[in-house]
């Protein structure tokens, strides 16, 4: 079933994933989990315009330190055009809404000195009223929310501006708590990394093992249309899924000849032992089931609990073929690494024994190995 992966990966000298296309699927990663928040402000945005019956809404978010305000989502006719245009702060008046702090209705924006006409004429869109309101959270201004032109041709009143500073207000916290949730997993993120790195660091010849072994998996994921949850999940079990190992001596993991039973035993506890430590930790809770079960086998002759076929979940089925690969083409303490022509064989005679079929496929389709090891 995996006749093609020969093929796919071809001729390839040992090394790591090719780092322009990594970057690639790392930026798709991000704008994915970026996309979250963008759907919820669309969604606020999207309520509060049918809530005021109003032909359009508007969130700008500040950037360039506070100078400029940009349409970070938008509905309406010319919402799409929208997006590609900044303000200035010193000028129109979602400008001086950021410059005061304060919400603002303008009923006739041709009576307005503060009107920024220029937009209008840019996108084609008439903007007859608007009412707009900061984005403040802990005194801090992120944006502001803007609503433009009752589709009744009537005016904004007080109660149209307590509704549109109160969803302000909302959406404000939506986007701190997902800043400092970011800057929380980046966080962990460079712990996590760390972490693995000296688990690595027990065994001299599986430096940067752990960290291929994520590329490798997060690749595959892609290649299975993970969602972003499921490829934070892989991300962090393929990262982690020797961490059970920090319990094992170093003379057992760098031991230069074959193990002995008892030593065996002891090696092969590591799944459970990193999957109890994941499960103390909220974030990586959900990542330690593909911890735990990274060495059982296609056909149920794996560890800890003979698990088979489809019962395997998915992510732990990635992490077992990236770990094997990376294993066998890198020098060991016990052998050298084999060739790549070696290593696709074992990889190919193990298909639907060892290793999941379709885990091996979207390995070979994911990761594109053909010319992306140096």
């Amino acid at each position: 079933m995996v006749d093609s992966l020969e093929k796919i990966i071809g001729k390839m000298p040992a090394g790591g994933v090719e780092q322009n296309n990594l970057a690639k699927l790392e930026k798709l990663y991000e704008a994915n989990k970026k996309s979250r928040l963008m759907d919820m402000l669309e969604q606020i945005i999207t309520m509060t315009q049918h809530m005021l019956n109003a032909e359009a809404a508007s969130i700008l978010l500040l950037r360039n330190n506070d100078h400029d305000l940009y349409f970070e989502v938008a509905s309406g006719p010319v919402g799409r055009a929208l997006r590609q245009v900044k303000l200035n702060t010193q000028y129109g008046i979602a400008g001086q809404v950021v410059r005061t702090g304060k919400p603002l209705i303008v009923n006739d924006v041709k009576r307005s000195t503060n009107f920024h006409k220029i937009i209008d004429d840019t996108t084609g869109f008439n903007t007859r009223s608007l009412v707009c309101a900061p984005l403040t959270v802990h005194r801090k201004i992120l944006g502001v929310l803007e609503v433009l032109n009752k589709r009744d041709g009537s005016i904004f009143g007080e109660e149209d501006m307590e509704s549109v500073v109160s969803v302000a207000n909302t959406a404000a916290m939506a986007i701190e708590n997902t800043n400092l949730h970011q800057t929380v997993l980046d966080a962990y993120k460079n712990t996590v990394t760390a972490l693995a790195a000296a688990i690595d660091s027990k065994d001299s010849h599986m430096r940067g093992h752990s960290q291929r072994v994520m590329e490798y998996s997060l690749k595959a994921g892609a290649a299975l249309y993970f969602s972003p949850e499921e490829m934070e999940n892989l991300e962090y079990a393929a990262v982690l899924h020797d961490i059970g190992k920090i319990a094992i001596d170093s003379s057992i993991l760098s031991k230069p000849g074959p193990l002995t039973p008892g030593e065996w035993e002891i090696m092969r506890a590591h799944p459970v032992i990193g999957a109890e430590l994941l499960r103390e930790i909220p974030f990586l809770e959900k990542a330690s089931e593909f911890v735990l079960y990274h060495h059982e086998k296609y056909d149920g002759t794996g560890y800890p609990d003979g698990l088979k076929g489809e019962d395997i979940p998915m992510g732990a089925r990635l992490i077992a073929i990236a770990d094997a690969f990376d294993a066998m083409t890198i020098d060991s303490s016990y052998r050298g690494a084999l060739s790549l022509e070696k290593a696709i064989k074992e990889l190919n005679q193990n298909a639907g024994t060892q290793f999941c079929p379709k885990a091996l496929k979207a390995f070979a389709a994911g990761v594109r190995l053909n010319g992306e090891r140096n």
